[in-house]
């Protein structure tokens, strides 16, 4: 079986303190009372296996968010295996109202079993967090990236 390939775009800010980045907390029933570890970066996978990494991690971010990934260099995070999948991202230093986010939804069979479809936000909130608390939220695969984008810009 083939690795599951997904891109995504993690926007971050500096000011006055710490370094911040949004990320969105997961939605769906499996994750309503999870925080620690439930949080993820806005991506997606690839609709089609020639899709360019870069063309898909902006339709992701649209997708999830319902919001442009906005203006700002893209800066590469590289990848990141984690299970059978493999994430591609790429940084934007940028602002964006978390009050703005409109996400993007998806339908699964709820309760398990029953025969019922029900209809959950891909992500049912985001927020700004600095890069010690972003890496207690964010999944565990996704950590990696904080360190990355530490680095590049001296914040370790």
């Amino acid at each position: 079986m083939a690795d599951k390939t997904s891109a995504g775009v993690l926007l971050f800010r500096r000011g006055t303190g710490d370094t911040e980045v949004l990320i969105g907390h997961m939605g769906g029933p499996y994750f309503a009372r999870k925080d620690d570890g439930a949080w993820s970066i806005p991506k997606g996978e690839y609709i089609a296996e020639d899709e360019d990494a870069r063309a898909a991690a902006s339709r992701e971010f649209i997708e999830e968010l319902g919001l442009p990934v906005p203006e700002g260099e893209w800066i590469p995070l590289g990848d990141v295996r984690y299970g059978k999948k493999i994430l591609t991202v790429w940084a934007v230093e940028a602002d964006l109202d978390p009050g703005l986010v409109v996400p993007g939804t998806f339908e699964m069979e709820w309760p398990p079993r029953s025969g019922r479809m029900a209809e959950f936000p891909e992500i049912d909130r985001t927020d700004w967090f600095d890069l010690a608390t972003a890496h207690d939220k964010m999944t565990k695969g996704q950590r990696p990236y904080l360190d990355r984008l530490a680095r590049l810009l001296g914040a370790e």
